[in-house]
């Protein structure tokens, strides 16, 4: 197989993470879910009482605290040091600070080489904000995942009901147009849409449609085929 790397960036909950799980799997590429090793660094923070804007402190934990990902049962799971955390960084009070560990200069330079590591030897599907600027500005294909604010709330409403929390729409409405403005406007790789980044609206429709979009979208940029 050639050497392939497929960015996938865009917005809180435009279905980054979905899609590029799908991907991976359909075509045999490893998925580096760089959104839950943000998430992992702020729950593991909020349990350790350090504050966020305290990145000194947030360092150290880090360094004591690697990120890995491991296939259990066909199913991928982060690891927060030797703790699992897969499910705990999806809450509410993750979702409400993330933004602020990932705005830190010095965990995003962490994060980012642990990320370009991984992704060293291509064959990779990663997601985030700052995939195809940053990460890997040199991917074979980047993608630009977009969705209307509403349908993003609605994706996430359903997301945390489902895993049995009790969440209200409007705070979850109003937590994902913060967390736009925050992301594009950090002075810290913000979020936006690289130059050579292939723009994909994924408001009403299925996750199959956006999957078979992008399948194309990587037949035509890098002449690649499952």
């Amino acid at each position: 197989m050639k050497n392939l790397r497929v960015a996938i960036d865009g917005p809180a909950s435009a279905g980054k993470s979905t899609i590029a799980k799908i991907l991976a799997k359909k075509l045999h590429l490893i998925y580096c879910d760089t959104g839950a090793m943000y998430r992992s660094a702020t729950y593991g923070i909020q349990e350790a009482g350090i504050a966020a804007a305290d990145e000194e402190k947030v360092m150290d934990f880090l360094k004591s605290h690697p990120i890995t990902f491991q296939l259990i049962d066909g199913v991928q799971h982060v690891f927060l040091g030797e703790k699992d955390v897969t499910a705990k960084i999806r809450s509410q009070a993750v979702s409400a600070e993330v933004s602020a560990v990932s705005a830190l200069p010095r965990v995003r330079e962490l994060l980012v080489a642990w990320q370009q590591r991984i992704a060293q030897h291509g064959n990779i599907v990663m997601d985030g904000r700052d995939i195809g600027t940053v990460v890997l500005p040199d991917a074979e294909v980047k993608i630009y995942l977009v969705a209307s604010v509403e349908e993003r709330a609605e994706r996430r409403y359903k997301e945390m009901i489902d895993q049995g929390h009790s969440v209200d729409f409007t705070a979850i409405k109003k937590g994902i147009e913060d967390r736009d403005h925050y992301d594009s406007t950090r002075k810290t790789s913000p979020l936006k849409q690289a130059h050579d980044a292939v723009l994909v609206d994924t408001t009403g429709l299925s996750i199959e449609c956006v999957v078979n979009e992008i399948i194309k979208i990587i037949q035509q940029k890098a002449g690649f085929f499952e």
